[in-house]
């Protein structure tokens, strides 16, 4: 399937340009307040694109150099989950200054015993007049050494079903009871962290949707998730394309090896399939639906094809890929298969980020649910294939705690 975009006099190419000429370098906040930052919402926060608008606007800003807010759990998660279910004063609150990147979102699912089984969540959330009481503990939580909220489920009801009994939040990250506790990585970053909730006292205004409802939001969210989590660079909708790895292998001369050319066509298939998976995902945006089971086959490619690209750019560094500082500049031999003399003194290569996205890849098909829960969803809700065996199954949650615990 080939698409065409739109000729450069498309009138819609025609308005973004003229709009970039008038702000040829834009605050987040004049991007939102545009509609350039989530063209596909619907209006006022964003243009009700369809997606070849939306690809016109990102590539005019693209080629204009302009970078959007870099907000992924604001823009990606917390805000289509707030536009979908948040009273009106939540979404005039918090959507523009998420938009814009003013205000950075973290997310607060994950539990030490709540992974992949997230509906086994532990930490509780008492009513007490006009707020709600939070005592627990999350981890995995990116970013919440930086964000000003965070999305936030608890558990309101025990003596639910495990699905059920569960709220969703709005956290101000700075309230009394939380601590933050980073998690130093092989990279060196702290990407993760752990938060511990005391006796936090959190607004019944910042509870979205109903009490004991957050479990339907919740799934809203890790849809939307798994679609960011599949969407642009390959670390997460962060680093770099296949594109640009390809791009740099062709500065550097033609591959020789015939198994890294196999190699490369194979990333460079994956990537324009996940553009049409892409596609497709937005378009069912624009018709008002909420991802499905289709973002887990998304997310699954995606993971994948973001190690593959790492491991190939690995390869063709070979032992410098290992040197966090980069390479060489000067031109190696033709041993990772670049000919012509033309090493793999690759420019785009060189950055330190290759070297940390190389070691951070193993943890995409982690995050956002593994890729074993990911396959799960998609035999059961896309194969219709039977359920695994739920020995828990009618019990409340309160009850299965007694039950393994015995």
């Amino acid at each position: 399937m080939d698409f065409q975009l739109p000729a450069a006099d498309d009138p819609r190419r025609v308005v973004v340009r003229d709009w970039i000429a008038n702000h040829p370098n834009p605050s987040g906040r004049v991007l939102a307040e545009a509609g350039y930052v989530a063209p596909h919402w619907p209006a006022p926060f964003g243009l009700d694109a369809d997606p070849i608008h939306q690809i016109i606007i990102d590539d005019e800003l693209s080629k204009a150099g302009i970078r959007r807010p870099a907000n992924p759990i604001g823009i990606g998660w917390a805000g289509p989950t707030i536009m979908f279910a948040g009273t009106d004063e939540q979404k005039q609150t918090y959507i523009l200054r998420l938009l814009s990147g003013e205000d950075f979102w973290c997310q607060l699912f994950s539990e030490p015993n709540s992974g992949s089984d997230l509906a086994n969540l532990g930490t509780r959330a008492v009513r007490d007049g006009d707020e709600y009481i939070v005592n627990g503990q999350k981890i995995w939580t990116s970013g919440a050494q930086h964000a000003k909220y965070g999305i936030l489920i608890a558990r309101t009801n025990p003596d639910a079903a495990k699905h059920k009994g569960v709220s969703y939040f709005i956290c101000p990250m700075d309230l009394p009871g939380i601590e933050i506790r980073p998690i130093k990585e092989m990279t060196g970053a702290s990407t993760f962290n752990e938060v511990f909730f005391t006796d936090v006292r959190i607004p019944a205004a910042n509870l979205v949707g109903e009490q004991d409802e957050g479990w339907r939001l919740a799934k809203v969210t890790l849809g939307n998730e798994r679609v960011s989590l599949s969407t642009g660079g390959v670390l997460w909708g962060s680093g770099p394309t296949a594109l640009e790895m390809l791009d740099a292998v062709r500065v550097h001369g033609s591959i020789i090896d015939p198994v890294m050319r196999q190699r490369l066509a194979s990333v460079y298939t994956e990537h324009i399939l996940l553009d049409l998976i892409r596609m497709r995902t937005l378009s069912a945006r624009l018709r008002g639906e909420q991802p499905g089971p289709e973002a887990s086959i998304r997310k699954i490619l995606a993971d994948e094809h973001g190690q593959n690209v790492m491991e190939v750019a690995r390869d063709l560094l070979g032992a410098d890929g290992m040197l966090r500082g980069g390479v060489d500049n000067s031109e190696r031999g033709a041993h990772n298969g670049l000919g012509g003399g033309g090493g793999v003194g690759l420019r785009a290569l060189e950055h330190p980020g290759w070297f940390d996205g190389y070691m951070f890849a193993r943890s995409l098909t982690i995050g956002g649910g593994t890729g074993e829960v990911q396959r799960n969803i998609v035999a059961e809700r896309v194969l219709g294939l039977p359920h695994d065996n739920d020995v828990l199954k009618g019990m409340t949650w309160a009850e299965t705690q007694k039950s393994s615990s015995r």
